[in-house]
């Protein structure tokens, strides 16, 4: 029983469930969203709902028809059709003219009001094109290969993971993550050591995709220690990776202006004490000085008339019960304040207890600021033969961190290298590098840490300069 439970569990997590979080794709385009039930999705210029998608196995295609609704595509048989089977031998006699194409742009979107598919277009597009079988075999495929690309609405429903998040990062928006690319964010994973049960620094300006990265690799068992920059950590990525809740609870932060106060040992996480009930409160004296002003008001006026003083006296009760509910919103406020200060001193105090013993594992730094302050600060919380890697997009940074650490000691294997990847089209009798390629994927800083010895010889000359104790004198004893 327990092992067919099991087996149901693993079969779960491959079944699209609603309020997961997954990647669309769509070509070479990504986009991570979670899914909704009834909830417009727009991608690449069209509106869709994932409803259908609920129930179905992750990585399954699906075709957008009229209305939005997706439904699962089925195997493509334009490629394989008799249609190019007869080829020419050469294009010189093909003049591109603009008029060997019959159908027009609106017979194009007649088509599309009578709902036929993607597919069906392309072939009525090669079906009336009088230069298509003039076409080389090359040619046919690479035309239909662009035609797909126009009119096929086909989108594949991805379960995030590492790669395709720093493939959607680094080609939408890679200045939000460093310009980091996925072969660059491996190499990290690997030269840090990074496993379940161990205990790792992170400092990166990524928007938390490094942060998500090292927390897939660990499958929740560990600690990591997310050292972040400003008021506020940043974990936009963290969230498209959809970990479960036992995930987060590994995870701590710390913000990397109290390293110092740390290191010194001046780090305060004690509680606040609460201040006693003020007397002087200045809302509070306002209420007992409107208090005594009613009070003798009522007293000095009770010989009079009480049909002129009506309205002062509702008006008087209508600020007063303003007030009180001005004042309750305030007392909310600052109740509510007081309990993100109070989470916000035990998550403190928990990342320092990890950070006090320094013996972590390794250390991951990715960020836009100079990383040379950072390293040589953060580098002191971790035990000796452990790695660390440094990430930047420039190697001048690296340089200075890697001369700087030479001079200072306490590390060794220390090594700059820089990534390259170049992507190959491969298919029968024109397999060459993808024209359009990334230039450069940054520049990696490792090295290991060791026992620092010049520390012990500066203690063993300062030992040395000291004054020997004066020796003891014996006495003998007397007999008595």
């Amino acid at each position: 029983m327990a092992a067919a439970e099991g087996t149901e569990e693993d079969d779960a997590a491959y079944i699209i469930k609603e309020g997961d979080c997954v990647v669309l794709k769509r070509g070479d385009i990504f986009k991570a969203l979670k899914v909704q039930l009834n909830k417009k999705v727009m991608f690449e210029k069209q509106w869709l709902f994932l409803d259908k998608a609920v129930g179905q196995l992750y990585s399954t295609a699906f075709e957008v028809v009229s209305g939005g609704h997706l439904e699962p595509h089925k195997a493509k048989t334009t490629e394989g059709s008799a249609d190019t089977a007869e080829a020419g031998a050469d294009n010189r006699n093909i003049v591109d003219d603009g008029k060997s194409q019959k159908l027009t742009r609106d017979d194009i979107e007649t088509l599309k009001e009578q709902g036929l598919k993607g597919q069906d277009i392309i072939q009525q597009l090669i079906d009336n094109s009088s230069t298509f079988r003039d076409k080389t075999e090359f040619s046919q495929q690479k035309y239909i290969k662009k035609k797909k690309k126009k009119y096929e609405s086909t989108i594949t429903v991805l379960k995030p993971s590492c790669r395709i998040l720093a493939m959607m990062y680094h080609g939408r928006e890679p200045a939000k993550v460093c310009h980091l690319r996925h072969d660059t964010l491996a190499q990290m994973l690997t030269l840090g050591n990074i496993h379940a049960g161990s205990k790792v620094l992170v400092f990166e300006t990524c928007s938390g995709l490094v942060l998500g990265a090292v927390m897939e690799r660990m499958g929740g068992y560990g600690s990591v220690v997310q050292m972040y920059p400003g008021g506020e950590a940043v974990r936009a990525g963290v969230e498209s990776f959809g970990f479960p809740p036992h995930f987060h609870d590994t995870l701590h932060e710390f913000p990397i202006c109290h390293v110092n106060a740390l290191l010194a040992g001046t780090l305060n996480t004690a509680p606040a004490k609460e201040p006693e009930a003020d007397a002087n409160d200045p809302s509070k004296a306002g209420e007992e000085a409107g208090q005594t002003d009613e009070d003798m008001g009522g007293g000095g006026g009770g010989g009079g008339e009480g049909g002129p003083e009506e309205p002062k006296m509702e008006t008087s009760t209508a600020a007063q019960d303003k007030q009180r509910e001005w004042d309750k919103l305030k007392e909310n406020r600052l109740q509510e304040k007081k309990v993100k200060m109070e989470e916000k001193r035990k998550k403190l105090a928990s990342a320092a207890a990890l950070l006090e013993g320094k013996n972590a594992d390794g250390l991951i730094i990715a960020s836009r600021f100079h990383p040379s302050l950072v390293l040589l600060g953060l580098i002191k919380f971790l035990a000796p033969s452990r790695p660390f890697v440094v990430y930047s997009q420039y190697i001048e940074p690296l340089i200075e961190c890697y001369t700087k650490l030479k001079d200072q000691g306490g590390t060794v294997n220390l090594q700059l290298t820089d990534s390259w990847l170049r992507h190959y089209q491969v298919l029968p009798n024109r397999t060459h590098p993808v024209l359009q390629m990334s230039g450069g994927g940054g520049y990696l800083l490792t090295g290991t840490t060791t026992v620092n010895m010049r520390n012990f010889k500066a203690a063993g000359a300062q030992q040395a300069d000291e004054p020997p104790a004066p020796k003891k004198l014996k006495l003998s004893g007397s007999e008595g």
